[in-house]
């Protein structure tokens, strides 16, 4: 096998070994990105959660140990 030939099978692992690499990144992005979806939609629901718990507490009785108005 001469050097032209060797350095073209060379070229052709080196282009497979870049596509194998772009997949793998774009699947890696397309993966990440699905995730950040996930975490923006959970942190949006415990910022509603802690809202609504904020608001039950302003509207709720007071501490369970304290005696009713009427004692």
């Amino acid at each position: 096998m001469n050097d032209a030939a060797r350095l073209s099978e060379r070229v052709d692992a080196l282009e497979v070994r870049l596509t194998y690499q772009d997949e793998a990144i774009e699947t890696l992005n397309q993966t990440i990105t699905a995730q950040w979806k996930q975490i923006d939609a959970l942190m949006r629901q415990v910022a509603e959660l802690r809202d609504r718990l904020q608001e039950a507490e302003r509207q709720g009785p007071g501490p369970a140990n304290e005696r009713p108005p009427h004692y």
